[in-house]
């Protein structure tokens, strides 16, 4: 009986060891050999942080650029990439950031793209967010030959003889828009936030493209797609810790 009980702890400790093991590469010795590793290669960024890495600046960043006012007359570039634009003045144009205790590397050299671009297999995403795969799927998570396979199918929907006959749905959308502002504009002139008006503009075309029936229609899928694309950037910019969504 003796013995058992002995074989059980050691077990178990030898279970727990493993576990503690694994828990610290994956927030600290895995990271840290990355970015020894992304230094060598000659990219620039942040130092690794324990476990949240830039996604608190991050966060900050995007309050701040969304708490001021901007004028038509603005870069909006800062304002939608806060982060992105301030690390591009800081580390140049190919840096590294920690999405977590998981790089990010940024690369705006055209030759550098292209060459990414054309060895999909080799250079693959990083692992998504397991409950950003419950809200977004499609070629932003497919890896590998259902990639390629997807890719070829949507392609032929952006060749430029089919952009061109999808001309007078935009032309009715913006119209529409236009007749709407014009209606608001009474004695010549008001003010007005635009971008309800935009988003609107967007599941328009699409709809009469797409589906050929009108945004007014569709209008329920399009407030669940908008619902959809807050929670998962909500997902995303949160540390995933295994195992939490299910306390």
């Amino acid at each position: 009986m003796k013995h058992s009980s002995v074989a059980i702890s050691f077990g178990f400790l030898t279970v727990l060891i493993s576990c503690l093991w694994r828990l610290l590469n994956w927030v600290w010795l895995r990271p840290k050999r990355l970015e020894r590793c992304l230094r060598e290669q000659g990219l620039a960024g942040n130092s690794y942080r324990l476990l949240h890495g830039d996604f608190k600046e991050m966060s900050m960043m995007l309050k701040e650029a969304y708490s001021r006012p901007i004028s038509l007359s603005d870069d909006i570039a800062p304002r939608v990439l806060p982060f992105h634009c301030h690390f591009i003045k800081k580390y140049g144009k190919n840096f590294f950031a920690w999405f977590g205790p998981n790089p990010m590397v940024n690369i705006m050299e055209p030759e550098l793209i292209r060459d990414i671009l054309l060895k999909s297999n080799v250079f693959q995403k990083p692992p998504p967010h397991p409950l950003g795969k419950l809200l977004v799927s499609g070629l932003v998570t497919l890896e590998g030959e259902r990639w390629a396979k997807r890719r070829k199918n949507i392609n032929p929907a952006f060749h430029l003889e089919k952009l061109k006959n999808m001309l007078p749905a935009f032309h009715l959308s913006c119209s529409d828009m236009v007749t709407k502002w014009k209606m608001l504009s009474v004695g010549g002139s008001c003010e007005l936030d635009v971008w309800p008006y935009l988003e609107n503009l967007t599941g328009d075309v699409i709809s009469r493209t797409a589906f050929g029936s009108s945004y007014e229609e569709g209008r329920r899928i399009f407030q669940l797609q908008k619902e959809q694309t807050h929670l998962a950037i909500q997902v995303t910019m949160s540390v995933y810790i295994p195992g939490w969504r299910y306390a």
